[in-house]
């Protein structure tokens, strides 16, 4: 059964950091696209930042340079760095992947979620 399970939220100031990480459960993670996706209330659920499986990244316009995505394929884990964090930052932020090497942002090729962790972050 996959699973995926994210850590690491909080609540931060703006201007602080924050690190996400999303234990997978997957066999043969190495083979799997994954991405960070954020959700605020009322709001659609939104893409963040993906990365294939040659290690190649994509990242939405409002967290480029400050959010880093990246991968360790020996823990099965997924991680994101966010810097430079503010108000509108705040989400709950969930964890996905797919077979594949791809990278998307867009909610629907993924068919592997995780529960969502929420971050916080006050002005």
């Amino acid at each position: 059964q996959v699973q995926l399970v994210e850590s690491g939220g909080g609540s931060v100031q703006a201007g602080g950091s924050l690190r996400l990480s999303c234990a997978a459960s997957l066999y043969r993670v190495s083979g799997y696209s994954m991405a960070w996706f954020r959700q605020s209330p009322g709001k659609e659920r939104e893409g963040v930042a993906c990365i294939r499986t040659d290690g190649r990244t994509a990242y939405t316009d409002s967290v480029k340079g400050r959010f880093t995505i990246s991968r360790d394929n020996a823990k099965n884990n997924l991680y994101l760095q966010m810097n430079s964090l503010t108000p509108e930052d705040t989400a709950v932020y969930y964890c996905a992947a797919e077979y594949g090497n791809w990278c998307g942002l867009v909610r629907a090729p993924y068919n592997y979620w995780g529960q969502g962790t929420q971050v916080t972050v006050s002005s």
